[in-house]
C-alpha cells in the first residue's frame, strides 16, 4: 500500500522554480518528522530538509535560501517549494514522513518518486 504521492515535477530552465507536492492518502495521519529526500543516477539518496512536527527545519548546505519546506495539516500534505533551480539539483525527489495507521500503529512512509530534471 502507498501512502505518500508525489506530484509537480517536471523539466525546467536553470534558475527557474518548482513547487512538488506530497500528498498523505486518508489511511495514514502526518504525526511525526516530515522530509524531502532526492537521489541523482549513481548517487545515494540524501536529505534535502526535514520538517519537525514543532516547526524546527533542517536544510541541506546546497540548498539553503532556495528552497522551503512546508505542511498543509488540514490536507495532510507535504510541499517543497524551489527557486532558482540548478542542473545539481537534477535527480528523483521523495517525501518520507513519520505517521500513525488508524489504530495508532506507527509507520515511516515513502512516496515512489518524482522526477526534476534542471537543463538548459
Amino acid at each position: 500500500q502507498v501512502q505518500l504521492v508525489e506530484s509537480g515535477g517536471g523539466l525546467v530552465q536553470p534558475g527557474g522554480s518548482l513547487r512538488l507536492s506530497c500528498a498523505a492518502s486518508r489511511s495514514i495521519l502526518i504525526v511525526g518528522v516530515t522530509a524531502w529526500y532526492r537521489q541523482a543516477p549513481g548517487k545515494e539518496r540524501e536529505l534535502v530538509v526535514s520538517l519537525t512536527s514543532g516547526g524546527n527545519t533542517n536544510y541541506a548546505d546546497s540548498v539553503k535560501g532556495r528552497f522551503t519546506i512546508s505542511r498543509d495539516s488540514a490536507k495532510n500534505t507535504l510541499y517543497l517549494q524551489m527557486n532558482n533551480l540548478k542542473p545539481e539539483d537534477t535527480a528523483v525527489y521523495y517525501c518520507n514522513a513519520e505517521g500513525v495507521l488508524i489504530g495508532g500503529i506507527p509507520l515511516n512512509a515513502w512516496g515512489r518518486g518524482t522526477q526534476v530534471t534542471v537543463s538548459s
